[in-house]
């Protein structure tokens, strides 16, 4: 299929309001933020003051989730609103297919924005960091595509200027026009930057979630993890002042979203809640109800769909994502009964005989409000946490193990090999995913339906791994 027939057919596909003020559209990403992370889900640790008001402004979902628990597959879906595996996206060095079509592109082509996109790397036209051979190769075959698709970059990563940078982009806005503008925060990534002073979290106070072991060591990293998210709100409030200040406020909608889970054990680079379950908050003056809160399963592909309507134009069928406008707006609408993740290479580094799951793991996974499964394709890979395993949580975890002295609960979800093919989870009577329901007959219809549901959505996917019920 062609570029051309891919968009071709969203031109004439207007709504009425399409007819009225096309809305600005920012989003803006934080960086390995697991829900509930942030002062208004409820969080006692976490001082997120003006995420705080930025969500009495508008509407919380408590049911978000990204289409996977990495960085680079979970902004294809979000730009592309597709998954990853029907885009072909699945390695860090690989650039977005030229074929597959963005939000960016399709607001600029057929509404009429001007697109930027700011910050930290935004991933989708390879890692940053190719190399030589890759570098060569991407030339050659001229896959980067992104100084194409969208009319301003900024790659210069400091936090510093984020301000300064989006007054550039607005100055670069010919007049008129509507603008989109994609906002990449460093933190709270890893490496964790512990605050000084009065700023610093004492990990002594903190609550730990369940799925974590009570050791110093992931207290210690839990509390930098959570100075970071406390300075990424300060980072965030750069951003809304500039739109206050330029006249922009009142006709913008505003996405703030967490790109994947935190880089945790069960977080980033799992398909357990951690690493999938993300904050997502929508302010939009006028047409979103502010101190709304949804409960509804959203999924990170339905991000560009719900964008693109918003500015007056239809979703595409090759889009498996489905907007939730309605939603916004308080209108009826038809909620998800599933959403679905893949768990796809990680990084850039070649596969060795001692390359751990961090790495390489392949599963996927569906999740209807009470229940999940997941589908564990490489389960003879050992475990390790994505960024953090040098860490002192994860050290004092693994010497724990070595003891005899975790719980074994936790023992069993992070040292045993091979891991289970199949995992079901009851999420109301076990939200920390360490109960596994698979293969027991009280649960058999339930697992059958979710092997169905994933199913479907492997075979419309085009995805390469097993079906997980098979079937000639």
């Amino acid at each position: 299929m062609t570029r051309r027939q891919f968009t071709g057919g969203l031109a004439a596909a207007t709504t009425a309001a399409a007819q009225a003020a096309k809305p600005n559209i920012v989003v803006i990403l934080s960086d390995d933020h697991s829900y509930p992370y942030l002062g208004s889900y409820g969080h006692t640790g976490v001082r997120t003051p003006n995420l705080d008001r930025f969500t009495a402004e508008g509407m919380r979902f408590d049911r978000a989730f990204q289409a996977a628990p990495q960085c680079v597959p979970s902004r294809t879906a979000l730009m592309t609103g597709r998954s990853p595996v029907a885009a072909r996206m699945g390695r860090f060095n690989s650039p977005l297919p030229a074929d597959v079509v963005t939000l960016p592109e399709l607001l600029r082509e057929q509404a009429g924005y001007f697109t930027g996109v700011c910050r930290r790397w935004f991933h989708l036209d390879g890692s940053g960091r190719p190399g030589p051979i890759n570098n060569e190769i991407f030339a050659r075959n001229e896959t980067l595509t992104w100084n194409k698709r969208i009319d301003f970059i900024d790659r210069t990563g400091d936090r510093n200027k984020t301000g300064a940078v989006v007054e550039q982009f607005l100055d670069k806005k010919p007049a008129g026009k509507p603008f989109f503008l994609w906002v990449n925060f460093s933190d709270p990534h890893h490496v964790w930057d512990r605050a000084t002073g009065d700023a610093a979290t004492d990990p002594a106070k903190l609550q730990l979630p369940k799925h974590l072991p009570d050791l110093p060591g992931v207290r210690e990293d839990l509390a930098r993890h959570i100075d970071e998210i406390n300075r990424m709100d300060s980072e965030f409030q750069m951003v809304m002042e500039v739109l206050e200040r330029r006249g922009h406020a009142a006709n913008t909608l505003v996405v703030f979203m967490g790109d994947n889970g935190m880089a945790f054990p069960h977080g980033k680079g799992s398909l357990y809640d951690p690493g999938l379950h993300v904050p997502l908050l929508v302010r939009w003056p006028g047409q979103v109800k502010p101190g709304a809160v949804s409960k509804n399963l959203i999924s990170g592909e339905d991000i560009t769909p719900t964008l693109l309507e918003a500015a007056g134009l239809a979703n595409a069928k090759q889009m498996s994502g489905r907007s939730f406008l309605k939603h916004l707006r308080g209108q009826t609408y038809e909620a998800r009964q599933y959403i679905f993740g893949a768990r796809l290479y990680h990084g850039s580094a070649p596969f060795t005989p001692t390359t751990k799951a961090s790495t390489f793991d392949l599963s996927r996974c569906v999740r209807s409000a009470r229940h999940k499964l997941i589908y564990n394709c490489t389960p003879h890979m050992e475990y390790a946490p994505v960024d953090s395993a040098n860490d002192p949580g994860w050290k004092q975890m693994t010497a724990a193990h070595a003891a005899g002295e975790l719980a074994p609960e936790i023992d069993r979800t992070y040292f045993t090999r091979s891991r289970p093919v199949f995992e079901l989870y009851d999420l109301e009577a076990d939200q920390s995913e360490l109960n596994n329901l698979a293969g027991k007959p009280e649960v058999a219809d339930v697992e059958k339906a979710l092997k169905i549901a994933l199913q479907e959505k492997m075979i419309t996917d085009y995805d390469f791994l097993p079906l997980p019920l098979g079937e000639a």
